[in-house]
């Protein structure tokens, strides 16, 4: 029985293959490389020494996607295929709500169809939205500022109401908080194509000369230095998450909401800070205007997984900043 991991070639979805494979599991990688890149896989080969099949197609192909379970014999899926970037999905908000939502649906039936009742699925802590107060607890209520957002909050919903109709599914929600980092071996890491969305990736190439400066949105914030405040995670350890949360819904059967992250904020200067003493170059920045939609504190309160799912995180700023500029290098 393998686990079919989709979207296993991008970011967190490769070290969690990285983290099931170490763990023995049989693994089926699903991807369709648009934000994603083939060599990937082999990497993940040759971290892990270990093989497992791997699908090139999109969860809009329904055709594919039903030939995939109807081959093999898929016992869980942790899903983390979509579109993620914010601004993107502002400029184009029906491809982000297609993709995502159309995509996912698709899974969820083929998934009901061949009878696999267990899901991991990768959501954001974008759904906690501008008004609830930090750190953010799952029981708080949802929202979303843009419409990638707002369809991790619609396929929240659509999880919740698949296991009403059909109380046999186990479902695990995963809450991201900030993802950075890379694996030890500096293989794999955040590669994504075209100019970086995220924070560490556009320090990174700032840090390696391919760019001049990092524009740090905003420095009138109600925090210690002014630069907005995220609650960063390893992705290493956001990786052992997905483990302990598979290992959970093997148990149960339910919908359960999990917060990943470490139940820190570090500012954006901080970051830089911490990013230039592991790397050893300066990060040169200025200061622009604040980006729409951006709230000055966002963290985690971590403890619903530390109890129900035995799993913190372990790693600190600078281990994530060590990490990053590793992989950074080794590009």
């Amino acid at each position: 029985m393998a686990v079919l991991v989709t979207g296993g070639a991008g970011y967190i979805g490769s070290h969690t293959c990285v983290e099931l494979l170490n763990e023995g599991e049989q693994l089926i990688i699903v991807d369709n490389f648009s934000n994603s890149k083939p060599e990937v896989l082999d990497q993940i080969r040759t971290i892990t020494g270990k093989d497992f099949l791997f699908y090139k197609a999109d969860l809009l192909d329904r055709e594919a996607i039903r030939k995939i379970f109807a081959e093999n014999a898929v016992e869980s899926v942790i899903h983390f295929a979509g579109l993620k970037a914010v601004g993107e999905s502002v400029s184009l908000p029906l491809w982000y709500y297609h993709n995502n939502i159309t995509g996912t649906l698709i899974l969820c039936e083929e998934m009901q169809r061949a009878g696999v009742k267990r899901m991991v699925f990768s959501s954001s802590a974008t759904v906690y939205g501008m008004n609830n107060p930090v750190p953010y607890r799952e029981d708080m209520p949802t929202s979303a500022t843009n419409p990638y957002g707002w369809t991790k909050v619609m396929i929240e919903q659509i999880l919740k109401d698949l296991y009403t109709a059909d109380p046999s599914f186990s479902i695990s929600i995963l809450r991201y908080f900030n993802p950075v980092g890379a694996h030890e071996s500096g293989l794999i890491g955040e590669d994504p194509n075209g100019i970086p969305n995220n924070l560490t990736p556009y320090i990174a190439k700032v840090a390696k000369g391919e760019l001049s400066k990092l524009t740090v949105y905003g420095d009138d914030y109600d925090t210690e230095d002014g630069t907005g405040v995220r609650d960063y995670i390893h992705v290493v350890d956001l990786a052992q998450g997905h483990l302990s949360a598979l290992k959970k819904l093997r148990t149960e059967t339910g919908v359960s909401i999990y917060n990943l992250g470490s139940g820190k904020g570090y500012s954006v200067l901080e970051v830089v800070k911490a990013y230039e003493e592991a790397s050893g170059r300066p990060v040169p920045y200025v200061i622009g205007p604040r980006r729409a939609g951006d709230i000055a504190s966002c963290y985690a309160d971590p403890e619903k997984a530390k109890r129900e799912l035995h799993w913190q995180a372990q790693k600190s700023l600078y281990d994530m900043c060590r990490d990053s500029w590793r992989f950074t290098e080794k590009k």
